[in-house]
């Protein structure tokens, strides 16, 4: 299968699997195509914690605020698992993960040597006819949607050649320099205090904090930011309305509300800084704002 993951929204994903659906026969998999626009650190989390539940696939990703300047656009192969998209770091932490222990391939698209992307009944564009002529390809079509002009053509091709003959095609060479990375931030433990960021802020208005889930155990309450609020195992452990933290499906802990938006009660945003605390430690007068 080819999983497809953007910050597109709608119509640009229909165009990208028109693309795939021309050139190979895999099964389609949407991922989400509604991830905060130009977030690369937000694709990158819910990418490392959603495609690692997939069997082995080839996962096109773009979320590409440097589209049409002189970053590459790259494949990565990770164990049994190939991820084409741009070179921004978007693809690195869930590559880490799908490989596991196996060893990395990084390889670089050559995007004047791609197989130029025609819509159907059109005239044949600039980039086709210098390929007919012997000449060289003039590149993708657009320089603002690579989603369908590169990316979709690549991940098509990459999906139907095995993954040891990658460097076989004609486009794809190894990567000679380190790819752009991206590492998610670890959040700072000190005693009875965690001192870290939000990383995401979902669909629901969870705060997803990158705090290790084990700081909450045997805590029946923690401060947030200077706010005491208790701890529970599931968003029912407090009244409807009412705010906590518990461990999100991910491992991290999470400033929720039961059926309401954490964001909005604990006025926090992807990138805010969070400082957690066991009750005990808050009441002794700990300063929340110096030295960090």
């Amino acid at each position: 299968m080819i999983t497809l993951a953007s910050d597109f929204g709608t119509p640009y994903p229909a165009a990208m699997k028109g693309v795939l659906c021309r050139r190979t026969d895999a099964r389609l998999v949407d991922v989400a195509h509604d991830f905060p626009r130009q977030d690369v650190r937000a694709a990158a989390f819910w990418l490392r914690e959603t495609l690692p539940y997939f069997p082995p696939a080839t996962h096109l990703v773009v979320v590409d605020p440097g589209v049409g300047t002189d970053r590459n656009a790259i494949v990565v192969r990770a164990g049994e698992h190939a991820l084409v998209g741009p070179d921004n770091g978007v693809l690195l932490p869930a590559a880490r993960r799908l490989a596991g222990d196996a060893d990395f391939k990084y390889y670089v698209i050559d995007e004047r040597r791609l197989e130029p992307v025609e819509p159907t009944g059109v005239q044949r564009t600039p980039a086709a006819i210098s390929a007919e002529s012997g000449g060289e390809r003039a590149g993708p079509a657009s320089n603002t949607f690579h989603g369908r002009d590169v990316f979709a053509p690549a991940a098509a091709a990459v999906h139907d050649t095995a993954l040891e003959n990658l460097v076989d095609l004609e486009w794809l060479s190894p990567l000679e320099d380190d790819p752009v990375d991206l590492v998610l931030p670890r959040a700072s433990l000190t005693g009875e205090r965690a001192t870290g960021e939000v990383l995401v802020v979902d669909d629901f208005g969870n705060v997803v904090t990158n705090v290790p889930g084990a700081f909450l155990d045997g805590r029946e309450r923690i401060v947030a930011n200077a706010e005491s609020v208790p701890v529970g195992e599931t968003f029912a452990a407090v009244p409807t309305g009412e705010r906590l933290a518990t461990v999100g499906s991910h491992g991290y802990v999470e400033l929720d509300v039961n059926q309401g938006r954490g964001d909005e009660a604990f006025d926090l945003a992807a990138g805010d800084r969070v400082v957690l605390e066991t009750a005990a430690t808050a009441d002794c007068g700990s300063d929340l704002t110096d030295g960090e």
